[in-house]
Order: structure tokens, then C-alpha cells, then sequence
């Protein structure tokens, strides 16, 4: 019988069989992991020198539940399932302990409550996560994570996907025992003992669901979890599947869980959610970027700038605990972004995110200058200089004078040529884009953008930067406005247009924002600042005269209605407030323009406008594709689930046009082609082509 099968390990000790999963990184139960714990448990029953076996994981992990690599395979769901294993090991005559240390996750805490005993690790981090990607535990979760920790402790588990501390659940009932030691040596002296003792031995699925008032507690739950997760069906699934197992007990209560898993991994939400998980472990894989390009050694940055983009860019290194070299051009501006940077630590102090330690340890990392010469010894320097070319033009011919060789160069540029940028150098090969979105302390989203020239080391080094401050880091290649800014374009262009042909701002962002998105094009536009755009469309009249804008939004801008900054924007605002109200002004002001403009105003549906919107992203997505400045779709979907509020559970514009049909887009875009201002229709090759075929995006 061959064990050894590479993902498992078996060995004996002290007449005890231990039973390594051995699947790196995280020790996925992939088939042949399942495959060699079933036969691990066989030759440990089978072998009269074996009281008792141990089961454990290599590595970094005990496990994290189910092997990504094989979702979507015949391999994850071929014999032996998980449910098979875990049968297996209830059934085991020889107590079986399962050693848990690191992280227990998913599948993996599922095959740890099958064991007869567990023995854990402090610090390892314990959870069910599967309700953050659309689904619910499928192999007993939902029914013996409550039989452990009890009712209430488990379902707020189960519904969050949150890992907690295995020292928080010592005295819960998940463990028979904490290891003070080495943890395989408790373990193995564990199931001596316990191979003492007469079987058959204890099994979660016997336990009771103690609770004073379960049924109470269970409607209460789902009431509250039912108003939280509207849009997303697995959280209330999951309370029912726990619910079916306190009422008709274990047997009944597992064969309702895999029904609820089997319905939620069809839902489109589930399907969102899992392509959104793949997209951001995708989008750090660059096709001609292999994973052993060798890195550059990153150990001092230096920001140039210390404005609000400089100033939270410099946030991300010092929460990773890099230290920072902050240049400013005068004192009066370097204090004030220094006084910034400590005014957003203290308000997380006053919340109790951070310790007044960690905040003075954080502003320890930053060494203020107004000298070029103190960035000599940096290996990063990323400038968030004014959006001007001329003005990154007198920053990067400095750096290339004081920067030390293979020194990385970037740009927080958001739509100026990075290629004209590194030209301004002698050194193009280590000029990179890194387009941080605003509040760059908070967006999750980094745009790494792609020079002709940019080295291989180069982008492989900031991928991985990218990854140590936690950001999700997504590849452009050199275009106007990158993927984001180029496509947002697009969508603001279609707003603007269906106000010229009857909506009103109010209208159009409630529109979006019903459909999921966390704030529509006015309010975002209002936020942002309207000058932004008006700059921009400034540009676009030299650069592109042939490309036609409505003129309504520069109407808005010549009133000097900037936004909430100005108190005034597409909305009006009251002073220290950021609610929008609807201006009464602005809507006049929107009616005469369609009437000068002989544009006859009509009804537009929320229907129409959320098509419009969201078509128009998706059209000049497919665009970006085949243009190459983006080599996936799920790259262009993170950028807009990270960096611009698309609705997470609908996975992103281009996911979200493959949920509809590319057929049914097509169609659409040809009809509004049609329709007045029909000419910003010009729809992608890529999307008419795969509508035709019957193909996707993703």
C-alpha cells in the first residue's frame, strides 16, 4: 500500500502512526491528500504495533481546507471526498488526535473535528471561511463546529468566515488539550494515553447542541443576519443548515448542509465571490514575468511628496514597518504632512486600532527632508508630485542624478505616459508606474504600470512590495488613464450624456447604487473634486477633438461648483456635512442646457442607466483586453472591485457582462448606438466577436 504519496507522510513513533500532511503552502486537501490520509488510517489499523495515530500538517499549516489549485476539476470531487476521509477517521478503532498548529481553516478544521481528540498550538488561527466566498462548510461544519463550541460561539464563526485565536476557544470544548511544548510531542504522548482507554471514543457528531432558547436565538440571528447580508445568500443558508441540525439532529442536519452547499455553489453571488478570490491570486501572476525572476532587495524607501497621496502612501510602508524618507520642497509643507500623517494615527488610537506604542514606533520609521541627496541610499523611490508632466519632468531628471544604480524609480501618476516619464531618464529600464488610489492608506488597489522598457526584476520586486504593504496589485500597460481611469472615463461620459437626455444626478446615482455600487458618478464626481475632471476633458479637447463630451459638466465647473470642498457640486452641501442634497440650481441649470443644446428630455429607466453605465465599462474593458494592457479579464475586474466600489457579489464589469450574456450586451450597445450621442458606442471587436460565438470574458 503506498502512503508516501508526496502530499502525505507517514511514519510511526513510539507505536503511535503519524500521518503529515505534506501539501505546500498551506497543505490543501487536494485527492491525493485525501487519498493518502485514508490510506494512512488503513495501515495504522491494520498494524498490531499501532495503539493510536496523529494527524498533522507540515509546514505552515495543519491545513487550509481545500485545494485551490484542483476547484473547477474532476479531482475535487473524485473519491475520496472529504466526507469520505472524515468517515473514515470517525470510524478509525484507534483513536486518531489531530495536532493542529498555524492555521485550521475550512476542510481543514472540518477533518480536525472528525478526530476523535484534538491537541492544539496557541496561535493558531481557527476558522470556517467558506461563507466569504458564497458558500457554506460542505463536509460537517455547520453541524459539529456547534457540538464543540456551542451554539451562539459557532453560528457567529460560521456567518463571519472570521479565524479566531485557538487560545480564545482553549476552554470551549473545540480541544482536549493545549500544548505548553512541542506541539508533536504532546500529541503523540496524548494518544498513548488515550489508546489506554476502552472505545470506542468520542465523536463531536455524538455530542448535544446545549442552548436555553436555540430556537429563539437561531430567529433572532436570522433576522439580524438576514438585514446585514441582503445581497448575499450564504450567511442566512448557513443558519439554516445549523438550524436543521439542533431540530432534526446530526444525520438529518448534515444531508440539509450539503443540499444548501450544492444550491449556494450555483448562485451567481458564489460564483462572484470565487472569481474575485482567483482574480487576486491571478492578478499577481504576469505571463512573461515567471515566478523564479530573481528580486531586487527592497529595505529603504523614499516618498517624494507629502501631500494627502504622498503622505498615505507613506502610511502603507510604515504599518509594514519600512522605514520612509520623506521629501518635501518646503519646511511649512513637510510639517504639515508629517502632522497629517500622526493626526490619521491618533484618530485609530482614539478608536483602539492602535496602541500609542505602535503609533510613536510608526512615526519613528519617517525621516523627514528637503534634500534630493538623502534619497541617494534608497531602493524604491515613488514620487506623488502635481499631476503635471512638466513637474515630474524636473523630478525624475533629479532622481537620476542622486539615485544610486537599480535604485527603482516610480510614478504615482494616474494617467500621464510612463513611458515619457522614465525617457526623462537615462535609466527607463527601473522607471515603473505605481498608481496608488485615494485614501492610499486605505484602497486595497495598486496599479502597477508597465513601461516598454520597465524590467522583468523590476515589476516581479514591486509585485511583491505590493504584497508586504497589502495591497491587491494589478499590471497596465502604458495608455491614457491606465485600466481604471480609461474606463471610468467611459462610465462619467454616459452619465453626463443621459443628463442632456432627461436624468436628473439624483436619479442616475441612485440607479447605480441600488444595483451595488457604494456611491454613483455624481456623488463620486462631488467627492473626488469636479475641477479633476474638468482638467482632464481640458486635455482631451487638444488631444482628442474628435472625441464629443456633453458640455454640462464644464457648465458646472465654470460656477465654480467643485464639490464638497467648495460646499457645491452636482449637489449642495452643508458646512461640516457630507450628506448630498439635491440641487435645485444644478437641476435648472441641467433642463436649460438640454433646451439650448435642442436635446428633447425623455423618461430614462433605472434599467437604462445602470446598462449604460456599467456596458459602457465592460465595452472598453474588452478594449483594454485587446489592446494588451491588460492580459486578463479578472485583472480588470479587480481594479474595479478594489479601487472604484463595484458591487462585490457581482464580481466585477466584466464577470458581470458574462452573468448577462455577451450576447444580450451586444445587442444592448447597438441599440443605445442608435439612440442620440450614439456615436460613444463603438462597440469592442472582442465583445462582438464572442457574442457572435457564444464565448465569455473569464
Amino acid at each position: 500500500m503506498v502512503v508516501d504519496n508526496a502530499a502525505v507522510k507517514y511514519t510511526t513513533r513510539d507505536g503511535v502512526a503519524v500521518i503529515t500532511l505534506n501539501n505546500p503552502p498551506v497543505n490543501g486537501l487536494g485527492h491525493a491528500t485525501r487519498t493518502g490520509i485514508v490510506e494512512g488510517i488503513a495501515r495504522a489499523n491494520s498494524d498490531a504495533a499501532v495503539t493510536a495515530i496523529v494527524i498533522t500538517g507540515a509546514g505552515k499549516a495543519f491545513s487550509g481546507g481545500a485545494d485551490i489549485t484542483e476547484f473547477n476539476t474532476p479531482k475535487a470531487t473524485q473519491e475520496p471526498t472529504l466526507h469520505t476521509v472524515i468517515k473514515e477517521v470517525e470510524k478509525s478503532a484507534k483513536p486518531v488526535v489531530a495536532a493542529i498548529h498555524s492555521v485550521a481553516m475550512g476542510g481543514g478544521l472540518e477533518l480536525a473535528l472528525g478526530a476523535h481528540y484534538r491537541i492544539a498550538a496557541p496561535g493558531a488561527q481557527i476558522a470556517l471561511p467558506e461563507v466569504k466566498l458564497g458558500i457554506l462548510p460542505g463536509a460537517g461544519g455547520t453541524q459539529r463546529l456547534p457540538r464543540a463550541i456551542g451554539l451562539e460561539a459557532a453560528l457567529n464563526m460560521i456567518v463571519s468566515g472570521a479565524p479566531v485565536p485557538s487560545e480564545k476557544l482553549a476552554k470551549s470544548g473545540l480541544f482536549d488539550a493545549m500544548a505548553q511544548g512541542d506541539l508533536l510531542d504532546e500529541a503523540v504522548a496524548f494518544a498513548r494515553k488515550a489508546a489506554d482507554k476502552q472505545g470506542p471514543h468520542p465523536l463531536v457528531r455524538n455530542r448535544k447542541i446545549e442552548h436555553p432558547n436555540a430556537e429563539g436565538f437561531l430567529q433572532f440571528s436570522r433576522n439580524t443576519v438576514g438585514a446585514m447580508s441582503k445581497n448575499y445568500p450564504a450567511p442566512v443558508k448557513c443558519i439554516d443548515a445549523i438550524a436543521a441540525g439542533v431540530k432534526q439532529g446530526f444525520d438529518k442536519g448534515l444531508a440539509y448542509e450539503r443540499e444548501c452547499f450544492v444550491e449556494l455553489v450555483q448562485t451567481p453571488e458564489s460564483h462572484a465571490l470565487r472569481h474575485a478570490f482567483f482574480g487576486e491570486r491571478a492578478a499577481s501572476k504576469i505571463p512573461d514575468v515567471p515566478s523564479s525572476t530573481p528580486m531586487r532587495d527592497i529595505q529603504k524607501i523614499a516618498v517624494i511628496g507629502a501631500g494627502t497621496m504622498g503622505g498615505g502612501i507613506t502610511m502603507n510602508f510604515l504599518n509594514a514597518g519600512v522605514p520612509v524618507t520623506l521629501l518635501e520642497t518646503k519646511q511649512e509643507a513637510l510639517d504639515r504632512g508629517l502632522a497629517t500623517i500622526r493626526k490619521n494615527y491618533e484618530a485609530q488610537v482614539k478608536k483602539g486600532k492602535l496602541t500609542q506604542e505602535k503609533l510613536d514606533a510608526r512615526m519613528a520609521l519617517i525621516s523627514p527632508t528637503l534634500s534630493y541627496d538623502d534619497l541617494k541610499q534608497a531602493d524604491l523611490i515613488i514620487e506623488a508630485v502635481f499631476e503635471e508632466l512638466g513637474v515630474k519632468e524636473q523630478v525624475f531628471k533629479r532622481l537620476d542624478e542622486v539615485a544610486k544604480p537599480g535604485a527603482i524609480l516610480a510614478s504615482n501618476t494616474s494617467t500621464l505616459d510612463v513611458d515619457k516619464i522614465a525617457a526623462f531618464t537615462k535609466r527607463p529600464q527601473d522607471v515603473v508606474g505605481l498608481h496608488f488610489f485615494s485614501p492610499a492608506n486605505v484602497m486595497k488597489l495598486l496599479e502597477v504600470v508597465r513601461g516598454k522598457d520597465t524590467a522583468k526584476d523590476v515589476l516581479a520586486t514591486v509585485m511583491q512590495v505590493a504584497k508586504k504593504i497589502r495591497k491587491t496589485a494589478v499590471v497596465s500597460g502604458v495608455c491614457d488613464g491606465f485600466i481604471g481611469n480609461r474606463m471610468i472615463e467611459q462610465y462619467v461620459r454616459q452619465a453626463l450624456y443621459m443628463l442632456e437626455e432627461g436624468a436628473l444626478p439624483a436619479q442616475v446615482d441612485r440607479a447605480i447604487e441600488k444595483f451595488g455600487f457604494a456611491m454613483g458618478p455624481f456623488r463620486m464626481s462631488d467627492l473626488a473634486g469636479n475641477d479633476i475632471g474638468w482638467a482632464i476633458r481640458k486635455r482631451r479637447y487638444q488631444e482628442h477633438p474628435d472625441m464629443k463630451y456633453s458640455k454640462i459638466a464644464d457648465r458646472l465647473c465654470e460656477t465654480g461648483r467643485f464639490g464638497q470642498k467648495t460646499g457645491a457640486g452636482w449637489y449642495d452641501y452643508k458646512a461640516g456635512e457630507r450628506a448630498a442634497l439635491p440641487s435645485k440650481l444644478v437641476d435648472e441649470m441641467i433642463v436649460a442646457y438640454s433646451k439650448e443644446a435642442g436635446v428633447e428630455r425623455r423618461k430614462i429607466s433605472d434599467e437604462e442607466i445602470v446598462e449604460r453605465l456599467v456596458y459602457a465599462l465592460a465595452n472598453e474593458g474588452a478594449k483594454i483586453l485587446e489592446e494588451g494592457i491588460a492580459s486578463k479579464a479578472s485583472d480588470i475586474d479587480m481594479v474595479y472591485l478594489t479601487g472604484y466600489g463595484f458591487p462585490l457579489w457581482r464580481g466585477g464589469p466584466m464577470l458581470y457582462a458574462d452573468t448577462v450574456g455577451l450576447y444580450n450586451v451586444a445587442r444592448s450597445i447597438r441599440r443605445y448606438a442608435q439612440q442620440p450621442n450614439g456615436d460613444a458606442w463603438q462597440i469592442a471587436s472582442s465583445l462582438a466577436e464572442r457574442a457572435e460565438n457564444g464565448g465569455s470574458f473569464n
